[in-house]
């Protein structure tokens, strides 16, 4: 459905009605009358109270980099009108705020600007309260965090320490994600596309660095079994995790040097086709190469040594691309097939890497196409070891590509004939029998590279002493602040390096000369639990208090946008995990969101907003011109939330229209509204109309609190609410009891209405004559005996075409229906003199005769 088309049709035949008179409103003094009255009241402060059922609903919290868009508008809209709606319900509504403001955005941003990040990012945060204050938001300002303040980001140093006693941070010298733009490390996460920086699109290098990572693979199983737990998540999100988390089964061996104490260890997942190999692989940063280096020549030292410093430098996606050009180098020795005896040369290969596996591979060439790619480049020998069923074995020198199906076994010595899963079975427990090896369960994912090389972060807190190395910041020197008076380089890199009084300090340990980390968290260490600081924002002695968690947690309802599936939100479910087993929150804590709503993009003229593109519509001049409840309408009706939101001018002066409409029913009607005396039944409704009016009300009410609640169709609601004002409007109330129909029915649309535009709904709700504030009323309950209808319309259609259309009781079983229908002269001319050949039935639906003749 076009919703845009609906509200504009919806508006255009309304205005004729209505004579094109429709009243405009002073927006600007409601909205901000109301806002200040809801702060003056505290309406939305929130404490723990076990006499109500809570509701954790929160959106995630923003990049201060820059202003406020449109797609924050669309998130906090969602996420301000799910609050306001459970309020009403009676449940204990936690709806908080923050900024996640330390990172590469804001510090990118502020060395554009030719500021420091500090006075960026500050600047940043206040106008974001502003904007997000001129929509409405209800959130309870006491929780805002700032993650860039040490009253937060100590407690980040305080977890990474935690971590470190238990061994789950470490810091080891590996090939890491360079980005030359941004001059840092990027985690395996971060590098996207065809090999790219996920902030600037700089082709990922790289590069051998002493790094900070956090053993996030300890957790790859849990991480993974918990996803067929999580039923409020969409399946794409739960589907893009098990991909990057990437469970297999395998066998981990060991396939010795020939002519040498040393050996390789490898991991296969196709253990069956162990007598198919033709040449052993290893990756260009593997600690072998520089082994084997020293024992060659002088000249194939130097020869291995510049090759495997080239391959090393090119991006995982150039190097692992099926179908690209592959390079390698013959090592000059050669491994021992663990099964046969057989030698086999030990070449360098650019499309094995040191991240995945164990950085050596047996090459199977028949049975793996890159590994196919490599010998047809070189020269290497194929043996095929597995055949489709009832066929022969392929020829290796007529194979145009491998055949990576399963099979069955061939060349394969006793175990010829297997079937696939047999063959893995049965060779799998003769290497554990014979002790060459071992069966193993291997994930994907790879440990969470923290280390950052720069200044706009949260400061690692160890220091290197020459005496006693590596040596953790106690906690009670916590937190390790930020210099804020440090020169950012121009071109980005760590500010820090040029900070000695800072970099130079005395040991923990010894007292004696040491020198500070000078790398910085990655920032998805702030976002990964501050959803925990929120409970307890002003707490100094703990990162927030264990009550406050047991009461709130976990987050009911989480929205933000799909890009962030493969890292904040495993970050986050790690995270909790780890609080779990520090035994700061209970063990039935697992996982930190019960319902992800994951909202779409806006775009405009086809295309996401950008500034490049020139098609961004700013939300200040929206709100400023139509004000916030006509951008919340429109943002929340122009498209169901998890799609994409296509930004129409015309909707939004359509959605002005509406709630001038609104106003001005509410407006002309003052009287009649104020001298309404109390709700009748539905079976004191008096005439046809005024039931019908009813009856139109309480369904509404129904499908609205459905269409929120259980669907979150918030697009439907809307358009529900729109009939119901219409007939409203349509409505003209006599007698005393229609009158007092017709205020149920505006009363009913108010208090619906006022979760997409609560600040009208305020005004107008006052205006009728309400002490109470709507923002604290309860939401309208449905009267069941007005949804009961008092007739039905039937159609009959003759051989599947409409015919005829018929008034009957509801709820008639098919038979009384047929027997209805076909007594009914109009049915009794259409059939006359054809045969009846069938009669189909639906209850308070349709009649459809198949007749001949």
């Amino acid at each position: 459905m076009d919703y845009n088309h609906f509200l504009v049709d919806f508006l255009l035949s309304s205005a004729i009605t209505e004579g094109m008179r429709i009243m405009a409103y002073d927006f600007s003094a409601v909205e901000s009358k109301w806002r200040r009255i809801w702060d003056e009241r505290h309406v939305f402060e929130v404490e723990r109270d076990d006499s109500l059922p809570k509701f954790y609903c929160l959106e995630m919290f923003p990049y201060p980099s820059g202003a406020l868009h449109m797609g924050h508008l669309r998130n906090y809209s969602i996420g301000d009108l799910t609050s306001r709606f459970l309020r009403m319900n009676g449940y204990n509504v936690m709806y908080p705020i923050g900024f996640d403001s330390f990172g590469m955005p804001a510090e990118n941003a502020a060395i554009k600007m030719k500021t420091h990040p500090v006075k960026w990012t500050m600047g940043n945060i206040d106008h974001a309260i502003e904007q997000l204050k001129s929509m409405g938001c209800g959130y309870d300002w006491r929780r805002v965090v700032k993650t860039c303040l040490p009253d937060y980001y100590r407690w980040n140093q305080w977890f990474f320490l935690q971590m470190y006693k238990r061994g789950l941070a470490y810091r080891k010298y590996a090939p890491v994600n360079w980005c030359e733009t941004c001059g840092t490390v990027l985690a395996n996460e971060q590098v996207i596309g065809d090999g790219v920086c996920w902030r600037c699109d700089t082709p990922v290098v790289k590069k051998g660095l002493e790094q900070w990572f956090l053993r996030i693979t300890d957790y790859a199983g849990e991480l993974l079994d918990n996803l067929d737990k999580m039923p409020g998540w969409p399946e794409r999100v739960l589907t893009m995790q098990r991909n990057w988390i990437g469970r297999s089964e395998g066998v981990r061996f060991n396939i010795g040097i020939a002519d040498t104490e040393l050996s390789l260890e490898a991991y296969t997942t196709r253990i069956d086709t162990i007598f198919g190999i033709t040449f052993v692989a290893i990756a260009a940063e593997h600690p072998i190469v520089k082994v084997l280096a020293e024992r060659a020549s002088r000249g194939k030292r130097d020869e291995l040594l510049e090759f495997a410093s080239r391959m090393a430098s090119r991006s995982a996606i150039e190097r692992t691309s099926v179908g690209g050009d592959k390079m390698g180098m013959d090592t000059g020795f050669e491994a021992v097939n663990p099964v046969n005896g057989k030698r086999i040369p030990i070449w360098i290969a650019d499309y094995i890497l040191m991240d995945y596996g164990t950085g050596a591979i047996m090459g199977v060439p028949a049975h793996d196409q890159r590994d196919f790619d490599f010998v047809r480049k070189y020269g290497l020998g194929i043996i095929p070891v597995v055949h489709a069923e009832g066929e022969p074995i392929p020829d290796p020198d007529m194979m145009e590509h491998a055949t990576e199906a399963d099979g069955v076994s061939c060349n394969s010595e006793r175990f010829d004939g297997l079937p696939t899963p047999e063959a893995i079975e049965k060779i799998s427990e003769w290497f554990e029998e014979n002790g060459w090896g071992r069966r193993e369960t291997q994930y994907r994912l790879r440990d969470w590279l923290i280390s950052r090389q720069r200044y706009w972060g949260t400061p690692i807190p160890v220091v290197y002493c020459d005496r006693c190395g590596v040596v953790p910041v106690p906690e009670d020197q916590l937190p390790v602040e930020l210099p804020l008076d440090a020169e950012i380089p121009p071109h980005g890199g760590n500010a820090l390096l040029g900070c000695p009084d800072w970099v130079n300090t005395q040991c923990p340990e010894c007292g004696g000369e040491a020198r500070r980390e000078t790398d910085t968290m990655d920032t998805f260490i702030c976002s990964s639990w501050y959803f925990f600081r929120y409970l307890s924002p002003g707490s100094d002695k703990e990162p927030f208090k264990p009550e406050d968690a047991e009461y709130w947690m976990p987050v009911d309802l989480y929205i933000g946008g799909i890009e962030h599936a493969c890292l904040h939100l495993i970050y986050a479910r790690f995270f909790t995990k780890v609080l779990s087993d520090l035994g700061l929150v209970g063990p039935e804590l697992r996982e930190p969101f019960t319902g992800l709503l994951t909202q779409g993009m806006v775009i405009k003229d086809g295309a996401k907003m950008s500034k490049s593109l020139g098609n961004v519509v700013d939300p200040d001049e929206i709100i400023k011109k139509y004000g916030a409840d006509t951008a919340r309408l429109f943002i929340l009706f122009a498209s169901p939330p998890d799609k994409s939101l296509d930004w129409s001018d015309k909707g939004v002066e359509g959605a002005h229209r509406f709630l001038g409409r609104v106003y001005r029913l509410v407006s002309d009607n003052l009287q009649v509204l104020k001298s309404a005396g109390a709700r009748v039944p539905m079976t004191a409704a008096g005439g046809e109309e005024c039931r019908v009016l009813k009856r139109l009300i309480h369904s509404t009410i129904d499908r609205v609190t459905r269409d929120i609640r259980d669907e979150r169709q918030f697009n439907t609601a809307v358009a529900r609410l729109m009939e119901l004002c219409n007939g409203l409007a349509s409505f003209s109330p006599g007698d005393e009891t229609e009158r007092a129909v017709f205020r149920e029915g505006v009363e009913s649309m108010l208090l619906c209405l006022s979760p997409f535009c609560p600040h009208i709904c305020e005004e107008l709700w006052q205006m009728i004559g309400n002490g109470e504030l709507l923002a604290r009323a309860k939401w309208p309950e449905v009267d069941q005996d007005a949804l009961t209808v008092d007739s039905v319309t039937v159609v009959l259609q003759i051989n599947g075409k409409l015919r005829e259309q018929f008034k009957v009781a509801p709820g008639m079983s098919r038979e009384a229906l047929t027997e209805r229908v076909m007594s009914e002269e109009a049915t009794k001319r259409r059939i006359e003199g054809m045969e009846v050949v069938k009669i189909i039935a639906v209850p308070d639906k349709l009649v459809n005769i198949v007749v001949k003749g």
